[in-house]
């Protein structure tokens, strides 16, 4: 969809995430896309054939839209959130609050570009440098670290966990007996990312409960960091658009970082957080591209349910500094006629 929408297909695409399904295609192709915040934009109708398209939120995941520009994300989220009329929406109904600021100036950035547990690549950190400066002086007041900011080491284990979690019961019974023995096999004080995803599998049902408090805690944290900032712009992935690595296993694949290579899921999932794990709006925008012509954009996460102060920082990012730009080819031959 992210592709599609760059080559001028169409206006809008509606797409899911649950581990940067929206953000990251937008960040590889210029685009703009909407996680929204959890819950928000309800699920039915919207699932994998041959599943019906019953009711029910699940955990984690989420639908959003995919744009062009972010006055077309703020139309389309008002077209589709709202709580299911079938369920939900027999006694409740949705009244987003407005916008934190309209101005850039009157916003306060918190700008994250590395990460305790995988390296941001040099475009990308070098890119969100720039964004950083530009916001600067233009008046926002940007931080780039806060003692508020929850340890994001912590937050991408008990990520990784929920995440396996969330998918284990499209397993077979075969491959969770697997997925059982796997985590059982690993050592208590073994905390990698793998390790995580390993345990997220085969949880019971208590272990999940155990891990969905921690969460709770750890929401309240960025609930207390939401005090201080209004929005925190944060890398969707480590690195512009590489080439596609359909090998299997899953797990075996690994991205090259400025030269050195790490393992594929932990460099594509990691960056998921903390917006997945906590429920928070994040909206990628577009806001620079690579010498060879490549997009790089950022997510821009929020308070829950502020899901209009993310794309609404996003519109002042793309009005002051750009936003999509169509692809070298594309802008050529509308150039020629």
């Amino acid at each position: 969809s992210g592709a599609a929408l760059a080559a001028g297909f169409g206006p809008l695409s509606v797409g899911s995430d649950i581990g940067g399904s929206i953000r990251v295609p937008a960040h590889f192709c210029g685009v703009f896309g909407h996680k929204p915040s959890l819950s928000l934009v309800p699920l039915r109708g919207y699932g994998l054939p041959p599943a019906p398209p019953v009711p029910g939120q699940g955990d984690l995941a989420v639908v959003g839209p995919m744009t062009r520009t972010a006055s077309d994300l703020a139309l389309a989220l008002d077209v589709i959130a709202g709580p299911d009329e079938t369920r939900e929406g027999i006694g409740y109904r949705l009244e987003l609050p407005a916008p934190r600021h309209d101005n850039l100036r009157d916003f306060r950035i918190l700008v994250i570009d590395t990460h305790p547990r995988m390296p941001t690549g040099d475009a990308v950190r070098s890119a969100i440098g720039r964004l950083a400066d530009r916001l600067d002086r233009s008046g926002a007041r940007v931080a780039r670290d806060s003692t508020s900011l929850p340890d994001l080491a912590d937050s991408a284990r008990l990520y990784m966990k929920l995440l396996n979690g969330a998918r284990s019961p499209r397993l077979t019974p075969a491959a969770l007996a697997e997925a059982q023995e796997v985590a059982a096999a690993l050592v208590p004080n073994d905390n990698s990312l793998q390790a995580e995803r390993a345990r997220g599998w085969g949880m019971l049902h208590r272990e999940w409960l155990a891990t969905d408090a921690a969460r709770l805690q750890l929401q309240q944290k960025w609930y207390q960091l939401f005090r201080e900032f209004d929005a925190v712009i944060y890398p969707c992935a480590a690195v512009p658009a590489f080439p596609q690595d359909q090998s299997e296993p899953f797990d075996a694949r690994q991205l090259d970082i400025d030269g050195k290579l790490y393992n594929y899921a932990d460099a594509c999932f990691i960056w998921a957080d903390p917006a997945s794990t906590c429920g928070l709006p994040a909206t990628a925008v577009p806001i620079e591209r690579t010498r060879s012509g490549l997009p790089i954009g950022v997510q821009i996460i929020g308070p829950y349910l502020e899901d209009r102060t993310t794309i609404a920082l996003a519109g002042l990012i793309e009005r002051e500094f750009g936003g999509f730009v169509p692809p070298p080819r594309l802008a050529a031959m509308h150039s020629a006629r």
